[in-house]
């Protein structure tokens, strides 16, 4: 289980490294592709879609071939995918493996952590979406070492295509203690399969996708466009801004690493509920009008706050829902979270453009009080159901 645990981390780092290359490496790669600067928002809504799509159609796959299998061909698709744009002769091409790329992700994701849910405790949890975060922080970085040069942008798309086959190779030679896993714990992965329409009618199941779609929300509004709050709304200087934005992901990487450690005492169902508190102190010091210290203190206490909810509410899945299922949740619970993190900012973004900056932190206090009335609402559920439980007893 150990052996098994490490790869699965491995995993998480490697699920991190595309997500953020497109981004840093787009200012060089529209000029070779001869495609225009806003192009890379169709590339990015591709790779969403086809991510939406196959979370939504995870548990149908595994439940024909299984966590190991899932896991070696979606790790397939995306290898296959960022090799192949390191040749790429034009912008089609790049929408062409866009599809593969979002497709390997989405079932991964959730093939992962409903895996990881069932067979490991919460810290873990925490711990691996720290060390996606160490990935997604990884992948910049790489292909910043090859943009120096002539179509350095495609070495550095190979060298992470190839990285990914290595994976690849070591999914496969560790089949058998996927196996093992399941004996050991005696827990299945999923026991029925049931239809998407199905689990929507579960009590709960659409107070926990609201709250997937406002975490989500919150996460990447405030990664896109914090930094343009402060430095339109609040005149804070453009250096200055990317430093503080940068404190946001810093809390959530290190938060992360901190929830695993007091997971073991503290619940997922307080864990969330701590990190929307905190969501709360930090949006709230951005609106109140004190010095602009505050205002770096509100990012790193906003991405304190968001770290522990996702890795919790993820954990808490099969509690909630019963181990039978909740592979069909997470499927749909992922998809909607990627419609969040989709839609959202591009929307926040038209309506500050009408109406100001200023409605930034609103929008995330916004978000925020509509995720907690969502898990509340989930874990006054739980309690009847226990309460029936115990008087049927």
């Amino acid at each position: 289980m150990t052996t098994l645990l490490i790869i699965i981390y491995v995993t998480f780092i490697s699920l991190g490294l595309p997500d953020a290359v497109l981004g840093s490496s787009w200012p060089r790669m529209y000029m070779d592709l001869n495609s225009s600067i806003a192009s890379a928002g169709l590339v990015a809504m591709i790779i969403c879609g086809g991510t939406i799509i196959s979370s939504l159609f995870s548990a149908r796959l595994i439940n024909r071939w299984g966590t190991a299998h899932v896991t070696i061909v979606s790790v397939l698709l995306t290898a296959i995918a960022l090799g192949g744009i390191a040749f790429v002769p034009n912008f089609i091409w790049l929408c062409l493996l866009a599809v593969p790329l979002g497709l390997g992700a989405g079932a991964v994701d959730s093939a992962l952590n409903n895996f990881v849910a069932l067979h490991y405790n919460a810290k873990h949890m925490n711990w691996l979406h720290c060390f996606w975060g160490i990935g997604a922080t990884s992948g910049p970085l790489l292909m910043a070492l090859f943009l120096m040069k002539d179509n350095g942008w495609r070495t550095g798309y190979l060298v992470i295509g190839v990285l990914q086959i290595i994976l690849v190779l070591v999914l496969f030679i560790t089949l058998p203690m996927w196996k093992r896993a399941k004996i050991t714990t005696g827990r299945s992965e999923v026991k029925a399969e049931v239809k998407i329409s199905v689990l929507l009618k579960i009590k709960g199941a659409k107070s926990a996708l609201v709250g997937f779609f406002c975490f989500c929300a919150i996460e990447m509004t405030a990664g896109l466009w914090g930094s343009t709050y402060l430095v339109l709304y609040k005149d804070i200087s453009v250096v200055t801004a990317a430093k503080w934005v940068s404190f946001f992901y810093i809390g959530v990487t290190v938060g992360r690493f901190i929830a695993g450690l007091i997971s073991v005492r503290v619940s997922n169902i307080n864990m969330i509920r701590g990190g929307q508190f905190l969501i709360i102190v930090g949006a709230t010091l951005m609106v109140i009008p004190l010095t602009d210290q505050f205002q770096l203190m509100g990012f790193i206490i906003l991405g304190l706050g968001c770290a522990p909810i996702y890795p919790s509410m993820l954990h808490e899945t099969p509690h909630r829902f019963g181990k039978e299922i909740s592979q069909g949740i997470m499927g749909i619970q992922m998809a909607t979270a990627y419609i969040g993190s989709t839609f959202v900012p591009p929307l926040v973004g038209y309506a500050t453009n009408r109406v100001g900056f200023g409605i930034f932190p609103i929008v995330i206090l916004g978000f925020v009080v509509l995720m907690m009335l969502s898990t509340e609402n989930i874990n006054r559920i739980l309690r009847r159901r226990k309460d029936t439980a115990l008087a049927g007893s």
